[in-house]
């Protein structure tokens, strides 16, 4: 149809229409509807009139009813004009669509994401498909643009155009020039006697804009400085100034609309102190269980903070009690006249709450049973605040999850009854590996291992590792169950095997072969605390090359080459770290012996004791420090712990930016060639080319670690970053011709950044590290990786 066409057949219906209105006003009468024609439809189909028309065939309809007809019609939106005529007994409404919006482009936002974007013009009517207002994309047009300028781009445009397509639809264009945020030139706060600008700026996130150009703090926000108002007076209320008030803020802007001025006008009034406090409502705890938890004392300097903290471990400890949606609420009672506050706190504990049922989610591969046997709030018992907390602290601590989040919901149509809902995020919990290489000292290796600490969802670690070459065949397996009993009784045990062909080793030192096993049990003394005790069994059988350390060589004249050893251990741990991979918060320590006992070939002991400590420094950046200490030594007939039990140091774990184990003394020092002593002529008769590290009985290393915020990841629990300072060294205490002995001098430092991160194939460690007192024949090694262990 022609456009000459549609005007022709919209004329003759405003005609009728016309006809209609002149006659029905005439008449003054009411009429029966025979029929209901309706005209002008487009795209709408015609059930979209009817349903919202309130008239009906057979209706007695009148002038009024026809205006309520008119102005239904138009409540929905669909239509630009409504026209209702009559014909006969016909009722003829002729309607005008509203076009559909057929396209909607957004172009040049970058601050708000696309997606908030249309979500947000969704929720107000504007997406594809739905019927085009013009109000409704003025007012969308001007609340984008007050949004900019909340954000400071004042000179941000938001401008939008419709543009009609066939149909009676439209495509809509929103173009958006954000500008940049204006920079604050400077922060005045006025009315402040008692603390300086300086003083009051620390509590802003808001900064004037100095000489370092990067970041945001700089960069107005109204949504920041109302933030920062508040934080403001927060700080006056915390140091006793509860008549504290904001007279006025304002915000002035440069002509050019790049810059900012913030000025801040206030009242500090006086300061108050602590008055009585006093306990008041439903005591359902006695007071003298609650009174030690009043951490606001009579005579303090009044503090908001304080308050609220003090209401927190009031609702707690009722909560501990059963009473989980109990209520403590604060009521200070201001005295002008001595300035002093009382405050009265009113309890009101609401119903006992009992568990109805324990629920886990985002466990796709642990087991619930894995999982309850960590709780401490059973089902049907009163729901214990202190324990739900403990059970997901524990939940935590495994190291299996990256999130664990409790929920305590009501139970419908029951008041005193919830439901206990952890949700959980599982995360990486082992390392698997597979190499094949060539070495000139190996030849070719074939080597793989796996190391899961929730096997299959068990909650049982297994790990085994299998490696070949030419010279050495090396295999191991353990398996760890850490509910071998229903009270938390764990056992372990690990066997290996290792051999070294050493006919075709192309190395000069000695080589061990060394086959056994053990079985470990643990005992839990407290929610943090283990003993654990086992026995094992190891053989080994040394060999030497042309060239030995003299220690070496003695050792192996006087008590032979061949070991069997029967080992007995014990050790207590106590751990209170937040999460079992990497923790933030807590500390953990453990202390234990290792015996050879009486029966082996020889007599030995090893003490160790190792520790951590995490100090929070803020929400975001926490303080580590380390420390290991190991000592070992003969008994009974002999005098020294045997040097392939020794403890060596460097590396990842121990002292960064020195070649694993190389630190301490070296065979190359006091060596000399075995093939000497048989024939002193022999050309091969000749210091040691290739002196190595021999570890020694006495192990002291620490080391700090400033963790903070990984950038771009700074909320992940799965990735850290830290900077390190490490100190330590292997002594040899035992062996007087050795003459190493420990001498504080000889410690090894270094500092440096590290990485640590949680992949789907174990936990890869980064450091570049450098050496802060390398001395000469120390190796050292810039850049070092790990795969498999977390430090």
């Amino acid at each position: 149809m022609t456009v000459g066409g549609v005007l022709q057949n919209w004329l003759k219906g405003w005609v009728l229409l016309w006809s209609l209105g002149a006659a029905l006003a005439s008449a003054q009468s009411d009429f029966r509807v025979a029929d209901i024609r309706v005209e002008g439809l487009q795209r709408l189909p015609v059930e979209r009139v009817y349903a919202a028309l309130p008239i009906r065939s057979g209706d007695v309809v009148s002038q009024r009813d026809v205006a309520e007809a008119v102005r239904r019609l138009f409540e929905g939106g669909d239509f630009e004009d409504v026209q209702i005529g009559r014909d006969g007994d016909q009722l003829v409404v002729v309607v005008s669509e509203r076009p559909a919006i057929a396209k909607l482009d957004i172009n040049g936002n970058k601050s708000i994401s696309e997606d908030n974007l249309r979500k947000g013009l969704k929720d107000a009517g504007l997406a594809e498909g739905e019927v085009y207002r013009r109000s409704t994309l003025s007012t969308i047009a001007g609340e984008l643009q007050r949004q900019y300028i909340a954000q400071g781009r004042y000179d941000a445009q938001v401008t939008t155009e419709a543009v009609p397509l066939p149909r009676n639809r439209v495509s809509l264009k929103i173009k958006i020039y954000e500008g940049s945020s204006a920079s604050i030139r400077d922060i005045n706060i006025v009315g402040n006697q008692v603390f300086s600008d300086d003083e009051l700026r620390k509590a802003f996130e808001l900064k004037p804009r100095g000489w370092w150009p990067f970041g945001s703090r700089h960069r107005y926000s109204r949504e920041r400085l109302s933030g920062d108002l508040e934080r403001l007076r927060s700080y006056y209320m915390d140091r006793g100034y509860i008549n504290f008030s904001l007279e006025s803020t304002q915000v002035s802007v440069t002509p050019d609309r790049q810059s900012v001025y913030i000025t801040v006008n206030i009242d500090e009034g006086e300061r108050y102190k602590v008055g009585e406090v006093k306990l008041a409502g439903e005591l359902v705890v006695d007071e003298d269980d609650l009174r030690p938890l009043l951490v606001v004392q009579p005579g303090q300097v009044f503090s908001q903070q304080v308050v609220t903290q003090t209401a927190e471990l009031l609702s707690r400890r009722l909560g501990n009690e059963g009473y989980t949606f109990a209520k403590v609420n604060d009521f200070p009672d201001v005295h002008d006249g001595d300035r002093t506050v009382d405050v009265t706190f009113y309890v009101d504990p609401g119903r006992k709450v009992y568990v109805r049922q324990v629920n886990f989610a985002g466990n796709a591969k642990t087991h619930d049973e894995v999982m309850r046997r960590e709780l401490r709030q059973f089902e049907g018992a009163p729901a214990n605040t202190a324990l739900i907390d403990l059970s997901r602290e524990r939940l935590e601590r495994l190291g299996y999850f990256s999130i664990v989040e409790a929920d305590t919901p009501r139970v419908v149509g029951a008041d005193d009854t919830v439901d206990v809902n952890y949700k959980v995020e599982e995360q990486p919990s082992g390392s698997i590996g597979a190499n094949v290489g060539y070495s000139e000292a190996s030849g070719f290796i074939f080597g793989a291992s796996v190391s899961q600490n929730n096997f299959m969802g068990s909650g049982n670690r297994v790990s085994f590792a299998l490696s070949r070459s030419e010279i050495r065949d090396s295999y191991s397996f353990s398996h760890f169950n850490p509910y071998y009993t229903l009270d938390g009784v764990s056992r372990g045990f690990n066997l290996y095997y290792s051999k070294i062909d050493f006919s075709k080793a192309r190395v000069a030192s000695y080589a061990a072969d060394r086959y056994g096993g053990s079985v470990n049990y643990g005992y839990p003394t407290s929610e943090y605390s283990r003993l654990n005790f086992g026995v094992g069994y190891d053989n080994i059988k040394l060999t030497v090359g042309d060239y030995v350390a003299e220690d070496i060589y003695r050792f192996l004249k006087a008590q032979g080459d061949q070991f069997n050893l029967y080992r007995a251990n014990a050790s207590f741990s106590t751990s209170t770290l937040n999460r079992g991979m990497l923790p933030d918060r807590g500390w953990s320590q453990s202390v234990g012996l290792d015996v050879a006992v009486p029966g082996s070939d020889y007599t030995f002991y090893k003490l160790n004791w190792e520790g951590q400590k995490f100090f929070p420094i803020s929400r975001r950046w926490t303080l580590r420090a380390r420390g290991d200490v190991g000592y070992g030594d003969g008994y009974g007939d002999y005098g020294a712990l045997p040097f392939f039990e020794n403890y060596y140091s460097g590396g990842i774990g121990s002292v960064r930016g020195y070649r694993s184990r190389s630190l301490g003394a070296r065979s190359g020092a006091l060596s000399y060639a075995i093939i000497c002593q048989q024939n002193p002529n022999s050309p091969n008769c000749r210091p040691d080319p290739r002196p190595e590290p021999m570890g020694g009985n006495f192990l002291v290393e620490a080391s700090l670690e400033l963790i903070f915020p990984t950038p771009f990841a700074a909320d992940s629990r799965n990735v850290r970053t830290f900077f390190f300072v490490d100190g330590g060294q292997v002594f040899e205490t035992r062996v007087e011709n050795l003459r190493y002995d420990f001498d504080p001098d000889e410690f090894r430092y270094s500092a440096g950044i590290g990485l640590t991160w949680l992949t789907a194939i174990g936990p890869l460690s980064f450091n570049l590290a450098r050496p802060l007192n390398k001395k000469s024949g120390d190796d050292t090694e810039v850049f070092q990786f790990s795969l498999g262990q977390v430090f």
